[in-house]
């Protein structure tokens, strides 16, 4: 059974963050084809960079970078939940990939943006993910404040979403299966 991590992409104080990881997680984990998981970022309690040596070396030596790579390293495949800054991804998410490596290679992703409909957050991460050898599916999920939250702020997802978001598992999912042959 292949594991997926739904990773929050923002730290900030009243994020929109968790009310789409709800969402998103309550239909994921209907489906049988694989184990899902929420993983909030803000939990780690990562600080802007810290270590000496590059992601690349491998060599972690802060106790958060330890506890985060262990978490990664556990997923077959992400879904990126990337709120959109600026017509990016958030600083909080950037900082979380690039404290890693080796840990996303070979790996899916599927990317939900939300905000003004999160597609230059979405671009933006899937430039990242090219770098890290993560390879980010085709299908999408875009939720914007206006369509999909209630004035704004209550998160209320147009019917349509779902149906988004299922295809966007089917291919996580799919790829991540096919990627796990390159990593044994």
């Amino acid at each position: 059974m292949l594991n997926i991590a739904i990773i929050i992409g923002s730290t900030r104080p009243g994020r929109h963050g968790k009310a789409v990881a709800d969402w998103a997680y309550d239909i994921a984990k209907r489906r049988e084809d694989a184990r899902f998981e929420i993983v909030d970022i803000a939990d780690y309690n990562l600080p802007l960079l810290d270590e000496p040596m590059g992601a690349a070396s491998g060599q972690y030596t802060k106790p958060h970078t330890i506890a985060w790579s262990e978490k990664i390293k556990s997923f077959d495949g992400y879904v990126f939940l990337a709120p959109e800054y600026n017509h990016a991804i958030s600083g909080a998410l950037k900082n979380a990939i690039d404290y890693l490596y080796y840990e996303w290679n070979n790996k899916a992703a599927g990317i939900v943006g939300y905000g003004g409909g999160g597609v230059r957050a979405a671009e933006n991460l899937r430039l990242i993910a090219g770098e890290l050898m993560l390879a980010v599916v085709r299908a999408q999920v875009g939720l914007t404040f206006h369509g999909d939250f209630e004035n704004y702020t209550v998160f209320k997802p147009a019917p349509h979403q779902e149906g988004v978001l299922n295809t966007m598992l089917d291919q996580v999912i799919a790829w991540s299966g096919a990627l796990k042959t390159l990593r044994e």
